[in-house]
């Protein structure tokens, strides 16, 4: 990858070998911004107790200041500096599922700045499994400090699941916002961690507030109880809005029983349009995997690509309504929120 890039982003642009991950650790030291790869996505990190180096990530993406962040750790950080109460629940899931995608959302020590938490008095805190991630969260402040660190792109559009993606979004690193990309290779998950609220766990119980990879039933069995909906109290978190991990080109999902013949009367218009399909057996379209694991992996990486064909709409079959695609519909269903009657538009 570095032979085909300008000598000028070569010393920014960081295979994740140990002196890369021991440099980007000392840029985060030094209060800069890093892309970082993770299982899910890369992430934009900055030291997490730096009010200024955590302003930056706001800066660079565009993103609403009441907008928290997660923290992310290392699998041995004392949590008690991020957390006043790390209930028996917690510790279950953690036990369960960290190093790993999920993001728990606990009361916050006061002296946390309110630019991590958005104002709250929550914290979602999440220790990474990728294994540059652990290493870099092991070397940064030995072992016990913490990176916010949401997506590596322009609020609310598509994440990145490659360092090709971070530059895509924010031009050669060391020239732009971000410092240096630590290059981890491809996201193994590709979309993000589940959040799951257990400040309220005593009054309210646990309510799962983004799902991922790791489902409502999966966490429902390790707690042996079961998950509540969130409702108006519930904390503010990353990728809750209704719009989200958006394309800029029009989404619009279909169901699969009007797929064909919907792409059919926007060829007969002469509209421009790309598709992924699962089941549908559709001329030209991109063939998805039925396994929702694969699908999760590929998925930004191909609306990602489709947004930059210059069509008029991008038409996504409708993933399955079952446990283990809850995520992807998730994703998708924000995605094509801010495209509602685009497709009605191009059909009159």
């Amino acid at each position: 990858m570095l032979g085909r890039l300008p000598p000028a982003w070569h010393d920014a642009l960081m295979v994740a070998d140990a002196e890369a991950i021991a440099q980007a650790a000392r840029l985060l030291e030094a209060g800069k911004l890093v892309a970082i790869p993770t299982e899910t996505v890369y992430g934009l990190a900055a030291d997490a107790d730096n009010p200024q180096a955590v302003a930056a990530i706001f800066s660079a993406k565009g993103r609403p200041a009441n907008h928290p962040l997660i923290v992310h750790v290392a699998h041995s950080a004392d949590l008690s500096h991020w957390a006043t109460d790390v209930p028996s629940e917690a510790k279950q899931l953690m036990q369960a599922f960290w190093p790993g995608p999920l993001t728990l959302i606990l009361k916050r020590q006061t002296r946390v700045n309110d630019v991590v938490t958005g104002g709250q008095d929550s914290i979602g805190l999440r220790c990474p499994a990728h294994p540059v991630a652990q290493a870099l969260l092991k070397q940064f402040r030995d072992g016990q400090g913490g990176v916010a660190a949401p997506s590596a792109n322009r609020f609310g559009r598509v994440s990145p699941t490659t360092a090709q993606h971070v530059m895509d979004e924010f031009g050669e690193p060391g020239v732009g916002p971000v410092a240096a990309v630590l290059d981890g290779g491809t996201c193994q998950v590709g979309i993000e961690s589940s959040i799951v609220d257990l400040t309220r766990i005593a009054t309210h119980g646990p309510v799962m507030l983004r799902p991922g990879q790791i489902s409502v039933q999966h966490i429902e069995q390790q707690l042996g109880r079961p998950l509540r909906l969130p409702d108006q109290a519930a904390p503010r978190v990353s990728g809750s809005l209704d719009a989200h991990y958006a394309p800029k080109t029009p989404l619009a999902l279909i169901d699969v029983g009007v797929l064909a013949e919907t792409l059919i009367a926007l060829q007969a218009r002469h509209q421009r349009v790309l598709s992924l399909c699962i089941d549908a057996n559709v001329p030209g379209a991109t063939r998805m995997s039925a396994d929702p694991s694969i699908y999760a992996h590929d998925l930004y990486a191909q609306l990602r690509r489709l947004d930059q064909a210059g069509v008029d709409l991008i038409v996504v079959e409708q993933p399955p309504a079952t446990a283990e695609w809850q995520g992807i519909n998730d994703r998708l269903q924000r995605a094509a929120f801010d495209s509602k009657g685009v497709l009605a538009r191009l059909l009159a």
